[in-house]
């Protein structure tokens, strides 16, 4: 923007500058004394091309301008010269003291133009100065009315960025008012998480450890291993619940606010307490992963392993993992019970939930999904770009 300022003040300066030469020549002047008419023309050259200056030295430029005319009209004069200049310079030099000063400053640079473009008319006894009213109407168009509009367009300018401002803060003022709807919609979801969920997974795991402890030692070991199971979900459920509740309501103070991947090792033994033998295989070397993509990994698996728990004839299951170079590929697979059929048909059923939970995050990733049932088995396999994330 700067830039582009100082190159259009340069194209005036120098419009101004061939307008006052052309001007000048046309009054024959240099034929009779070219010297002095040549020092005349290159003094309000030199005005004019001081229009190109920053815009802090608008008073400066201003009273050269008004000098500039001064000596330029008395020398022509004294040559017998009664010379009307283009005065396009002088014209713009007002409008740049009313754009560009303020205060006294600004007033007093205005009334000097006005005395200078006066004088001019008095010390050369231009027609003009015959006729009072002539000069007051010349010596306001030509010093005032550019000053004028000067500061019509510094005041607009102004106004305008006033009116930016305003839009900025109340857009501002906006988003605060919507971080703080959403931040107390989280924290009332996260009162009723912990009012009705978190009472019911506790009460679960109670009475799981009191039937537990109940049975006695002679109780059925398969019996016993189901009810430790439930005890020891019921207690992850709650770790898992905790972390969510701190999630809504903005905390993450321990760095391991949920799981990642490397804590797939404990999902595998929750698995395993509850009578599903699972087989991990890890290929690859492991690399760093994005928080947000090593939770969505672990959330795969878990429902993984889920679905095979509760959908599967419930004896055996593999997962394997595989750290390829840009991506993490996902793969488990579990025997089907007899007679089993899969709906693949989008209905509301509870694989087809599974299903669709697993493909949301895969998408949000930008990853790959396929599963199928081949022969009496049941596979899926996720792949996830690292770089999508």
């Amino acid at each position: 923007m700067s830039r582009s300022l100082a190159r259009q003040s340069l194209l005036v300066a120098v419009v101004a500058a061939l307008i006052d030469v052309v001007v000048l020549s046309f009054y024959g002047a240099f034929a009779v004394a070219p010297w002095q008419t040549g020092l005349a023309v290159a003094t309000i050259v030199a005005a004019d091309l001081a229009l190109a200056a920053p815009p802090r030295t608008a008073g400066v430029v201003a009273i050269v301008h008004v000098l500039a005319r001064l000596s330029a009209g008395l020398l022509l004069y004294r040559l017998g010269f009664l010379i009307r200049f283009a005065d396009i310079g002088f014209v713009v030099a007002g409008y740049r003291a009313g754009a560009w000063l303020s205060g006294p400053k600004s007033v007093s640079t205005m009334v000097l133009m006005c005395g200078g473009l006066a004088s001019a008319h008095l010390l050369t006894n231009s027609p003009t100065a015959q006729d009072w009213l002539l000069l007051i109407a010349i010596t306001a168009s030509g010093g005032c009315v550019p000053w004028l509009v000067g500061r019509y367009t510094a005041a607009r300018g102004a106004y305008i960025a006033e009116l930016e401002q305003h839009a900025q803060l109340r857009q501002q003022e906006h988003r605060a008012a919507l971080d703080r709807a959403v931040a107390d919609e989280r924290a009332a979801i996260a009162r009723d998480l912990h009012d009705v969920i978190s009472h019911h997974v506790s009460a679960i795991g109670i009475h799981a450890g009191a039937a537990r402890l109940a049975l006695g030692g002679g109780a059925d070991a398969t019996v016993a291993r189901s009810l430790s199971a439930v005890e020891s979900n019921s207690r992850a459920a709650m770790v898992d619940l905790r972390r969510q509740l701190d999630l809504l309501h903005g905390r993450d103070d321990d760095g391991q606010r949920q799981p990642g991947l490397a804590d797939i090792d404990g999902l595998i033994d929750h698995v395993r307490d509850a009578g599903l033998d699972v087989t991990l295989t890890i290929r690859g070397t492991p690399r760093e992963l994005p928080d947000s993509l090593s939770i969505t990994l672990y959330r795969i698996v878990q429902e993984m392993l889920t679905n095979a728990l509760r959908h599967g004839d419930g004896t055996h299951a593999s997962v394997e993992v595989e750290h390829l170079s840009n991506r993490v590929a996902l793969s488990a697979t579990n025997p089907l019970p007899p007679e089993s059929a899969v709906d693949h048909s989008g209905a509301d059923t509870p694989v087809s939930r599974g299903l669709g939970g697993i493909r949301r995050r895969v998408e949000l990733f930008d990853g790959e999904l396929t599963f199928g049932r081949s022969s009496n088995h049941w596979q899926i396999t996720v792949s996830m770009p690292i770089g999508g994330t």
